[in-house]
């Protein structure tokens, strides 16, 4: 914006039409260090949708509340199903991730970090997987599922409110709480005992593979209301208990006719076919699949696969990367390096399987 070229914003109408907390997130998130903000009304929408998106959120958890106390210490650890270790896991390093990036001024960063868990972690997915448990007859279940929402949504309204100072008061002020305003509340702290990498990855496992069965329906134009049968062929061990603990969520999530997880399973001769870690998922959908499209579509997941092996190669063979980086981080870039050879194999094999179907 430039005064002498007359194309200046008036931030009051700005104001008047998506309200002062959207504004803020705009000019916060959007900032980069030594870079102006360009003013975009496209991202005023956006910003717009996001306040939406956690006013709907906490709209939900709170209806279901209930007579849930003020969430005024950790959950119980004893009380906790892998969805709530993984949430409370994933906020706790928002948490140290957002403080941070306050302390050194990179506003810009902070509101991407708290926009990814409070959009993807928390509304996408915590939320619904909470539904299987507060939607079930097993009330000590939800009672402590009750408290885990009530938690992570209060911790997420105090990390907001410096950005967001009036929708994270108008929410805290209906949710139990103690105090008389949010302003005056204790900023979020770190807790080393809620860090939690295995559930972290479990729930990734999930993630996936959830993820992978909603793209097969998406690629064949298969909505939810048709049913699919869902094959998975395990071939990381520990990934059976996984997903056999957690079919529940599967099956609400993915919504198949049929859904078989076992070892040794084989790919159905025309099915549409997703390679995750440490397993493969087959959708039988031999009347709407494309047998050349499919092979051109994994064909290319081959040239992504090989491009992933070849920068995993490439960082490990250089010196500076492996003297210098800690040895946990080294040895995260190896596994991604196991893991990318095993898939790149996998869809090697389905393809040569498809050719010759």
């Amino acid at each position: 914006m430039s005064k002498s070229l007359g194309n200046g914003i008036d931030p009051m109408e700005v104001i008047e039409k998506y309200g002062a907390d959207a504004l803020r997130w705009f000019l916060t998130s959007g900032s980069t260090p030594g870079q102006d903000v360009r003013f975009s009304y496209t991202k005023m929408d956006a910003a717009w949708n996001f306040i939406n998106k956690i006013w709907n959120a906490s709209r939900f958890v709170i209806m279901n509340l209930e007579d849930t106390p003020a969430p005024t210490k950790m959950p119980d650890a004893a009380n906790l199903d892998l969805t709530d270790k993984w949430i409370l896991s994933q906020l706790n390093q928002t948490v140290a991730d957002v403080t941070r990036l306050y302390e050194s001024f990179e506003f810009g960063e902070a509101g991407r970090t708290l926009y990814n868990f409070i959009w993807n972690d928390f509304c996408d997915w915590y939320i619904e997987m909470a539904k299987e448990v507060l939607y079930g007859d097993d009330q000590a279940a939800i009672a402590n599922k009750r408290y885990n929402l009530a938690y992570v949504l209060d911790q997420t309204l105090r990390l907001l409110h410096p950005v967001m100072p009036f929708v994270t008061e108008e929410i805290w002020q209906s949710m139990p709480h103690t105090g008389d305003s949010i302003v005056n509340a204790a900023y979020p702290e770190v807790h080393a005992e809620l860090d939690d990498p295995e559930a972290t990855t479990q729930m990734n496992a999930l993630i996936d593979l959830i993820r992978s069965v909603r793209n097969i329906r998406s690629e064949a134009n298969a909505p939810l209301s048709k049913p699919i049968d869902v094959l998975v062929n395990i071939q990381d061990a520990p990934l059976m208990t996984i997903f056999k603990q957690n079919q529940d969520f599967i099956e609400r999530f993915v919504h198949p006719k049929s859904l078989e997880i076992a070892e040794g399973l084989t790919a159905p001769a025309l099915a549409k076919t997703a390679i995750i870690s440490g397993a493969e998922v087959y959708v039988p959908l031999a009347e709407l699949l494309d047998l050349d499209e499919e092979i051109a579509r994994l064909e290319g997941e081959l040239k992504r696969l090989d491009g992933e092996i070849k920068r995993a190669k490439g960082k490990l063979s250089n010196k500076g990367f492996t003297d210098r980086a800690p040895e946990k981080v080294v040895q995260e870039e190896r596994d991604k390096q196991a893991d990318y050879e095993q898939q790149y194999q996998s869809v090697e094999k389905r393809v040569a399987e498809l050719k010759n179907a």
